[in-house]
């Protein structure tokens, strides 16, 4: 693929990743959020947040399966639209839930172990976020797939913190924890095949 469709791909990506936000906005205008808006907000970006992780991970094993090897110049984009809701998802916390009062959002940690779990999946993803540019890739070298690595990380955390979260209905936590826990898996057989034996 040319470098000005890749262009274009991950701009259709970022108009098309921040539709559902706009469709959020649009119903916070004509007070259709339900009983809790805030907890709706809360969600919606998490969930959005988890997608584009989960979309980011499937790079690798895509490139892989369909001989896509393209796909790697969209993987930042996604990496980085997941940060984006990450940080709306606690920016609305922060504010609309704690009224920017960070002594209460820390006792709320300590008493509520999902906002732990979330609380630490954001904070691993700063540096990860810190790290996608072009620079800091160079100026890191090895180190910075040792930093990236840490995703799963991430991802664990912030399946645990959806599965906290929900408490009743718990289908969408399981279905990204599964869905995490298969590329964890792929990632681990990739490794421990021979490189001769990969695909390029």
């Amino acid at each position: 693929m040319t470098p000005d469709r890749i262009a274009f791909l991950k701009r259709v990506i970022v108009v098309n990743a921040f539709v559902p936000l706009a469709l959020v906005g649009w119903d916070a205008l004509h007070a259709k959020l339900g009983a809790n808006p805030v907890e709706f907000v809360l969600r919606s970006t998490g969930t959005m947040a988890l997608l584009f992780l989960a979309l980011s991970l499937t790079v690798t094993p895509a490139r892989h399966l369909f001989g896509a090897p393209w796909l790697t110049k969209v993987r930042r984009t996604l990496g980085l639209l997941s940060f984006t809701y990450a940080c709306l998802h606690v920016s609305i916390y922060l504010t609309l839930d704690q009224s920017l009062n960070v002594l209460a959002a820390l006792r709320d940690a300590v008493t509520r172990p999902f906002i732990l779990f979330g609380l630490a999946a954001f904070s691993l993803m700063v540096p990860l976020a810190w790290t996608s540019t072009n620079r800091a890739i160079r100026r890191l070298g090895k180190r910075w797939t040792q930093i990236h690595r840490r995703v799963y990380i991430v991802a664990v955390c912030a399946c645990v913190h959806y599965w906290l979260e929900v408490k009743a209905d718990t289908t969408k936590p399981v279905i990204f924890g599964l869905v995490f826990g298969g590329l964890l898996l792929y990632r681990y057989v990739m490794r421990a095949e021979p490189r001769g034996s990969r695909a390029t």
